[in-house]
């Protein structure tokens, strides 16, 4: 296959050459600046619907057009997915919102780490076994078509925790890593609903996430979230597709909410390359953000029209392996809860629209309060520290010059983007939370203020 590329390469750069007219002695260096420093290339991922930009860039041959020979590879967790993309052995790499924050501010691995593009919004659910669900059920409201009324809260689980809090029997969920979405969603919602999920601390040696907690969090890979449920090793999970629907497939759990129902448009997975790499390859990098840009586009093209083509690429083994009906059923604009219980989710993943795939500073703000509030940031720091930190990883200059590129090639439209003349980095102040509280990504420490269950302010563990 790598002599194939190199041959294609070389037949690509020579009609490129040829269609210019200029060959001169100086048109190798004029043609040189156009071209990726580095054509070979390997991106790591994880088993789940939101690689989808990268397989979708692979396939329709967005990659190849920027000059770019990509190799995908899955890879077995979170951890070991950043341990290659720190020591090079992957170029870059889907990631979890949280993990390039993580490794530059030292919580876990130190490493600098950048992202110039967001993946998706939304695409979590959170699961609970048959048992948990029964338990839940007196608690939660039901219409009068005698379905569960959504969103479901945290407050029908708490009953059931204090239960076997009162029993002495620990109430175990899992979540996909420390600094994964999942596990700041799945503590936003318990945190909501009175349930303590626990606090960290790191300066201790305690990297636990269990100090005080009413609900015990673990990590557990995604692929083997439904297995260990079932086999009662922990009794719900915070996850993304196809793992919640696939305990309504194998009838082992319920899904009781997705986390667009939590935070309404949430930011999710980004691409996640070293800043090493970033400083040594600043077209290559750009011309990959090109690519997963389009990729993006057009998962979300006329209102989704593509998805069942994207749902039959997901299902081959290459990249996520599951069946072609469990994953449509999130990804084609549904999301089912209890068996027969199939609601219109047409925003369940987004990978274009609403700017999703713009890195916003806000965002990258959010998931450092959570790390505050859980411990991960063991001390108080000011609005300022959130901020440099914010610009250090999420990097919308590499965006914008890759956007305007697609835009003056006719690729796509400027209307497709923010306006880059006026764009700040920073969303509006959002609402839609399941608490009901607001978040403004300019004020970090006002924000923490406002949550019941939390560090804030100069609080310590």
């Amino acid at each position: 296959m790598q002599g194939i590329n190199q041959l294609r390469r070389k037949l690509l750069t020579s009609v490129a050459i040829l269609a210019t007219g200029l060959v001169t002695i100086s048109a190798p260096a004029a043609l040189a600046k156009e071209y990726p420093e580095k054509e070979e290339l390997k991106f790591g991922f994880i088993k789940l619907t939101d690689m989808a930009p990268l397989a979708i860039a692979y396939e329709k041959g967005y990659f190849e057009d920027e000059g770019l020979y990509v190799t995908l590879e899955a890879q077995a967790n979170w951890k070991v997915l950043l341990d290659r993309v720190i020591d090079g052995q992957l170029d870059g790499a889907h990631m979890l919102a949280g993990q390039p924050l993580g490794a530059t501010i030292g919580f876990g691995t130190k490493a600098d780490i950048i992202t110039a593009f967001s993946m998706d919004l939304n695409g979590n659910a959170i699961t609970v076994s048959n048992d948990i669900w029964k338990q839940m059920k007196p608690y939660v409201p039901m219409g009068a078509d005698g379905k569960p009324v959504h969103p479901i809260k945290a407050d029908a689980l708490k009953p059931v925790v204090d239960k076997y809090k009162a029993e002495g029997k620990p109430f175990n969920m899992g979540m996909v890593f420390p600094v994964s979405t999942h596990n700041y969603e799945l503590r936003y919602w318990l945190a909501a609903g009175g349930i303590h999920p626990g606090y960290y601390a790191p300066a201790k040696g305690d990297t636990s996430g269990k100090i005080n907690a009413d609900a015990l969090l673990s990590v557990t890979p995604p692929p083997q979230m439904p297995s260990t449920m079932e086999a009662g090793t922990i009794y719900g999970y915070c996850v993304g597709e196809p793992w919640n629907q696939q305990a309504v497939f194998k009838g082992i759990g319920v899904p009781v909410i997705t986390d667009y129902e939590i935070w309404k448009n949430n930011p999710e997975k980004v691409f996640g390359v070293s800043q090493q790499w970033a400083e040594k390859y600043p077209i290559t990098h750009k011309a990959v953000v090109k690519a997963l840009i389009r990729a993006a586009a057009w998962l979300d093209a006329d209102n989704n029209a593509n998805r069942p083509e994207a749902v039959k690429i997901l299902s081959k083994s290459d990249y996520v392996g599951a069946d072609y009906d469990v994953i449509a059923n999130s990804m084609t604009g549904t999301f089912e809860y209890e068996k027969g219980d199939k609601r219109d989710v047409p925003d369940f993943n987004v990978f274009f629209r609403y700017n999703a795939t713009y890195p916003y500073y806000s965002d990258a703000i959010w998931y450092l309060t959570q790390m505050r509030r859980w411990g991960q940031i063991a001390d108080e720091k000011p609005d300022s520290w959130y901020m440099d930190v914010a610009k250090k990883v999420y990097r919308p200059d590499i965006y914008a010059t890759a956007a305007k590129e697609l835009i003056k090639e006719g690729k796509l439209k400027a209307a497709d983007f923010p306006d880059f003349g006026k764009e700040d980095g920073f969303k509006a102040p959002q609402t839609q939370f399941i608490d009901g509280i607001t978040y403004d990504g300019k004020e970090p420490n006002a924000y923490l203020k406002k949550f019941k269950i939390g560090l804030k302010g100069d609080d310590t563990i």
